[in-house]
């Protein structure tokens, strides 16, 4: 079983019982934010090292660390093949901080994004920015349904009624 398998079978298990899982979740998002404050008090520093080096050098097991990769990934400059990972599998976090914060407040993970790591990283008018830009992301905006006698909005030059309008 690879390394992320394990974590999914193990994070996202559905037979443990309630408290278990919560348990596991709290430790995990304590063990989360303490690599992301270690992370983000350097923010320049390109991390690099097998994932059992990494997962030693944060003070956690094998596995945490493998679901905090996953969790990181998509915020990575060149994501890792998490698929593939093996614990003597080297690992490079070079992370783009605009798309970090970014997905940290797609996960509503608010105990990541308040870090006041944060103030030195990104300054509070890009970060407004990145958070107006994720709230729309979030937003359906329906369009306006032509009225029947407007040009239909397919292209066809005909009247909304005598086209797409014509079964409604």
């Amino acid at each position: 079983m690879s390394l992320l398998e394990n974590w999914r079978d193990t994070a996202y298990n559905s037979e443990k019982d309630e408290n278990a899982n919560k348990k596991f979740w709290e430790g995990y998002f304590e063990k989360e934010e303490s690599i992301y404050e270690k992370l983000l008090s350097n923010p320049d520093e390109i991390v690099e090292g097998t994932v059992l080096e990494l997962a030693d050098k944060y003070d956690t097991d094998i596995m945490l660390f493998t679901g905090f990769l996953d969790g990181i990934n998509e915020s990575l400059v060149n994501p890792l093949d998490l698929e593939e990972l093996e614990e003597s599998g080297n690992v490079k976090l070079e992370i783009d901080h605009e798309k970090l914060y970014y997905n940290m407040l797609k996960a509503k993970a608010d105990w990541l994004y308040n870090l006041p790591q944060w103030d030195s990283i990104l300054d509070e008018g890009k970060r407004k920015e990145i958070t107006k830009k994720q709230r729309i992301s979030g937003t359906i905006i329906k369009q306006k349904e032509p009225g029947r006698n407007d040009p239909c909005s397919c292209g066809s030059g005909k009247k909304y009624k005598k086209c797409c309008g014509a079964n409604k």
